[in-house]
């Protein structure tokens, strides 16, 4: 039986760097790249303004997108790698918004429930690599993108968000899981790092 081409998701907080880690990895490898929906969302920058509002929207909108590019990938003969899993919806912002009051309970169940229906349909990845970094370091990098709509991000909402990664990481019993520390890890320019890296990679993959 012909062996399937690797899947891997790249997970971690929001300004960690998946999308540059993603783009480097996929070029390295030559694999397929698939990045979440940021720049073209059309609810994130009134979400931004309103949580409350706009939360549910948005994650019915996240969900769609990841789940079609989640079945383009499972379908792909060539190495994929993605930024941000279909998995941290559901275990982490939508969770943090209901625990937040962001979004009813009425809302977290059907959300949640649609979720479960759709992801059974799914081949689950044969790695994810979470990208781990300090609130500093997030603020950091967030504001050196420079993305409007991320600049009223408060560091509380952040440090909620690392918690719940943490957590969820610790969760994962059924997909091979890599760790990376980026808090001083540039990709450009710590090359023996990524080596490490990626030699870790095909470790987890065999």
């Amino acid at each position: 039986m012909k062996q399937q081409a690797p899947f891997i998701g790249v997970a971690g907080n929001i300004g960690v760097g998946k999308t540059t880690f993603t783009e480097v990895i996929a070029q390295r490898m030559g694999w397929e790249s698939y990045y979440e929906s940021v720049v073209d969302n059309p609810y994130l920058d009134d979400f931004y303004k309103d949580m409350s509002r706009w939360s549910f929207h948005l994650q019915i909108y996240f969900l769609h997108h990841r789940f079609r590019n989640h079945l383009e990938m499972s379908k792909s003969t060539h190495g994929v790698i993605q930024d941000r899993t279909i998995y941290e919806d559901v275990e982490i912002f939508a969770r943090n918004l209901t625990d937040m009051n962001f979004m009813s309970g009425r809302d977290w169940d059907t959300y949640s429930n649609l979720f479960a229906n759709m992801t059974t349909f799914l081949r689950k990845p044969d790695l994810i690599i979470y990208l781990k970094a300090s609130i500093d370091t997030l603020l950091i990098r967030i504001k050196g993108r420079n993305r409007e709509f991320e600049k009223s991000i408060d560091p509380e909402y952040l440090l909620r968000l690392n918690l719940l990664y943490d957590q969820w990481i610790k969760r994962i019993t059924d997909i091979p899981l890599l760790i990376v520390d980026s808090d001083n890890f540039n990709i450009f320019q710590d090359k023996e790092y990524l080596d490490q890296i990626i030699e870790q990679m095909g470790e987890k993959l065999q």
